[in-house]
């Protein structure tokens, strides 16, 4: 992939078989217009944090579950051309009519951008399992943010990660009531990373948190370039994949 758009949508928790129904059915026209693939995870293991967390990031209910979503492009282009025809006035489509295929979720507490993936590490379109990341990263610590993804790659797959990916924030819009930027509360100056890894299944990546907790030699370094207090993390289960292998 060389393009990549980002979302986190808040979806009542009783609806999950119609946003299936829903996603299968709307993601398809994301592929047409030249997606190479559209992934839906369902939030499975979603701490809620002191700072910053995926439930406040769309102001999600007690009774709604975290969706991390991502739609994969071979390039900006094609991504730009696609979104162009949707938005297009004269765009007809029933997967997308709201009143053939209504959105079982509030999209105006969605929120999405676009994303240029900057460290592709492993294979990141196998694994059951998905860890979702957000992150502010100060545009001056771009490169040793993504230094330090890379040089930690191989203590993950280590401990039986399958794939990393990490995306710098390009055409990330503010939004009204949600965004973003204010999901990791963003600063002047810093930019948001949407970042995956996949993983066989939960039992492999929980078992990895937990040596790593207990591995005396697992430090942080000292000058980290990104505020972890305001890094959001969870775990998800692909629910939707279309496209990809």
């Amino acid at each position: 992939m060389t393009y990549l758009d980002g979302f986190v949508i808040a979806v009542p928790t009783a609806n999950k078989d119609k946003f299936i129904a829903h996603a299968n059915k709307g993601d398809s026209v994301f592929t047409d217009f030249g997606a190479t693939r559209v992934v839906e995870t369902w939030g499975d293991n979603v701490p809620k944090g002191h700072t910053t967390d995926f439930q406040g990031a769309v102001e999600a209910k007690e009774d709604e579950s975290i969706v991390f979503s991502w739609i994969e492009w071979p390039d900006k282009p094609t991504r730009d051309a696609g979104m162009a025809k949707m938005m297009a006035p004269d765009f007809k489509d029933e997967r997308m009519d709201p009143e053939k295929n209504p959105m079982p979720f509030d999209g105006k507490r969605m929120i999405y951008g676009g994303f240029q993936p900057e460290v592709t590490l492993g294979d990141p379109s196998r694994g059951e399992y998905v860890q979702g990341f957000l992150l502010p990263v100060p545009e001056d610590k771009r490169e040793a943010y993504f230094k330090l993804e890379t040089e930690s790659w191989p203590m993950f797959e280590g401990y039986g990660a399958l794939g990393l990916v990490a995306a710098w924030g390009d055409d990330v819009p503010e939004g009204k009531q949600t965004d973003f930027y204010r999901s990791v509360k963003s600063q002047p100056g810093e930019k948001v990373v949407f970042a995956w890894m996949t993983w066989p299944d939960r039992a492999t990546c929980d078992a990895a948190a937990q040596k790593m907790m207990s591995d005396p030699e697992m430090k942080m370094p000292d000058d980290m370039p990104f505020d972890g207090k305001r890094m959001i993390y969870g775990g998800f289960e692909p629910i939707v994949v279309l496209g990809g292998k």
